[in-house]
């Protein structure tokens, strides 16, 4: 009897058979390059999108200050940019812009003002950027992102009196353990007690109140908030004076918006003329080059974005296909959700000339295996991934097509800590414990290696595996979890995106079944599979990161608090702790001890299982030339050329 499989490829070879010309035979001819991108970008907005479809479509679109290169993940060759220095420490950049440039519109230069109000709308605490962390690089970027106005306020000098260390004294960011649960959301302010105000202000923290609630506390600043000792009553009304100042008013007519303090905030970036960008980082970055080719370094044009709202506003219309202005080497002409997206090649790039492929349609096809046979049937140049379990007869079959190749990637579990059962890190650690990485990387993925931690070994970086396979300890620890042999547990579930990923969570499902842990298997597709997780509204995933760089930073940072793509619940102040002192290390070796010790501590709290490292297992015609293994997989469009 066909495996299924094996009736899969049969299928396609019949199909194939039958056409005359196929879809990639006329796209040959035109020079359009046909890609299958594993499903439809979120939006074509570079600041609200975090995922690896999404950055496919808009690395075509966009270009930053350094580009891609078509043979190296660590050579920056001339971007937006056509040169840059450094100071001795790394910390202060200069990049020199090219002269010339244009917006696809041709109603603009691009020039260094666009980089920087790029930079700050990304990180304006109002547009709520999931990959807003990127730029934290950028001196002062956490502060404004996350909304720090009393920091801000007394770096700049408007509180005098109050130095910057002493206000973060002070309760401004919240105090999450002060129990607010008689009070029910949606209550109006008036209907409140005074002890249940004084207890709603305590839990938000000053720099989250508007401008009613400030005037409040200052009708009593002694009584109506808790401020420490050492403050003084002048201390007290200076700084709720300057917040409420600055502070949004709902109440008034009309509305009165937040201040916005990017300025005050003096964050490291600004622009000493047209074709001159100056970055001042808060810590060393020998490797920022690299790092400016991500998409959320990309510029964006002011003259377009504020047409169509305010610089904070979220999904206007300046990003529909029909209005997309952008600066990379190809211009979006049509979306059909769920079908393609099509570009053609720029002509106002800057280097159109050397662009040999006239255009590129992208396929969003979520499910791998309709992907394998839309690359056979020959309507695909390339897929985004072949399924594990036809790996073996595409390599026996197709070898000329199937590709294998290194890839900075991890797949691992990840825990909403946030729910019952998985807020206790025995029980996490328990699940880590009973996934057999080793059998499911031989048996389920292919060419993928076992994964004890979440970094994978880079350059010198070369952390222990941590997270190993113990069935005996695995049931130890869930009984110490007080679920021995999964008795009590509640109803669990296990999210993965449609697609191909069926036989992988098959396998680590019946593997915790094996301590007595039932989970049941819940599909969703891939843009409401990521905007679930990041509303915490979900057990357990099976979830994979790619590295942005080729630094631990780019698998570590995402687990700090508040990090956009962290979708965990969890976060650790000594394991930010760790990070933060890597940053300001000097010695290499010392600044790697640091990393492998936030690591280690990542492992043993348990908030995610790593389980496998990947590797690039897709289809690749040939006749697409300048198509080479990259670790990153950031292959730079603008290079390649389609030769039958």
């Amino acid at each position: 009897m066909l495996r299924p499989s094996s009736v899969i490829l049969l299928s396609c070879l019949l199909l194939a058979s039958c056409q005359k010309e196929t879809d990639v035979d006329r796209a040959n001819r035109d020079k359009i390059l046909l890609l299958g991108n594993g499903g439809d970008p979120k939006a074509l907005d570079p600041h609200l999108v975090s995922s690896v479809p999404d950055s496919k479509i808009l690395s075509a679109l966009f270009e930053g200050l350094v580009g891609n290169d078509p043979e190296s993940d660590t050579a920056c060759p001339p971007g937006a940019a056509t040169s840059w220095s450094h100071n001795e420490n790394y910390t202060d950049w200069t990049f020199h812009l090219r002269p010339g440039a244009r917006w696809s519109d041709n109603l603009a230069p691009i020039v260094a003002q666009d980089f920087v109000f790029a930079y700050h709308r990304l990180l304006h605490p109002e547009l709520a950027a999931p990959y807003g962390e990127m730029l934290y690089f950028l001196k002062n970027a956490e502060d404004y992102n996350k909304n720090h106005r009393s920091v801000i306020l007394a770096r700049a000098g408007v509180l005098p009196g109050i130095t910057e260390e002493q206000v973060k004294s002070y309760n401004t960011d919240g105090n999450s353990k002060i129990d607010v649960a008689d009070i029910k959301k949606g209550t109006s302010w008036s209907d409140l007690s005074d002890d249940q105000r004084r207890r709603t202000v305590m839990s938000k923290g000053l720099d989250a109140l508007e401008r009613p609630t400030l005037r409040w506390i200052l009708g009593a600043p002694e009584t109506r908030f808790e401020w420490p000792a050492d403050s003084s009553p002048e201390q007290r009304i200076t700084l709720l004076s300057a917040l409420e100042s600055k502070a949004a008013d709902p109440t008034a007519t009309p509305k009165i918006e937040a201040e916005d303090l990017f300025e005050l905030a003096k964050v490291g970036a600004t622009s000493t003329d047209d074709f001159t960008l100056h970055l001042e980082l808060r810590e060393p970055v020998p490797y920022l080059p690299g790092i400016t080719r991500h998409f959320t370094w990309y510029p964006v044009p002011r003259h377009v974005v504020l047409q169509w709202g305010k610089i904070s506003d979220r999904f206007t219309p300046w990003s529909d296909p029909e209005h997309l202005v952008n600066n990379g080497p190809f211009v979006i002409t049509s979306w059909k959700f769920n079908d393609h997206i099509q570009m053609m090649k720029n002509p106002l790039y800057w280097g159109a000339a050397n662009v040999k492929i006239n255009g590129i349609k992208f396929f969003p096809i979520e499910n791998y295996y309709s992907e394998t046979r839309a690359f056979l049937a020959g309507q695909l140049h390339s897929t985004a991934q072949v399924p594990s379990d036809l790996i073996d007869e595409v390599k026996r079959n197709y070898p000329q097509y199937f590709r294998q190749e290194p890839y900075v990637s991890t797949n691992f579990v990840r825990f909403n800590t946030t729910r019952p059962a998985m807020s206790n890190p025995k029980f996490r650690q328990a699940l880590s414990l009973a996934i057999n990485r080793k059998d499911i990387c031989e048996t389920i993925l292919q060419g993928y290696l076992p994964a004890g931690t979440i970094t994978p070994a880079m350059g010198n970086y070369k952390p222990a595996q941590i997270a190993v396979y113990n069935l005996a300890k695995a049931k130890e620890m869930l009984a110490e979890a007080g679920y021995p042999d999964g008795k009590d547990l509640p109803k669990l579930s296990l999210l993965i995106r449609s697609g191909g990923g069926q036989p992988l969570s098959e396998a680590i499902q019946s593997m915790w079944k094996q301590i007595g842990v039932t989970v049941d298997i819940r599909k969703m597709d891939f843009n409401s599979y990521i905007s679930t997780q990041q509303a915490l509204d979900f057990d357990i995933s099976i979830a994979g990161w790619t590295g942005d760089y080729l630094d631990p930073t780019t698998f570590l940072l995402m687990w700090t608090e508040g990090n956009g793509n962290n979708n965990t619940g969890w976060h650790s102040e000594k394991f930010e702790d760790l990070l933060h002192q890597a940053a300001l290390q000097t010695d290499p070796a010392q600044r790697l001890a640091r990393f492998a010790e936030a690591e280690k501590l990542l492992m043993e709290e348990a908030p995610i299982a790593p389980f496998a490292f990947q590797a690039r297992n897709y289809l690749h015609r040939p006749e697409v030339k300048g198509w080479h293994p990259l670790l990153l997989d950031n292959h730079p469009f603008s290079a390649l050329r389609i030769e039958p």
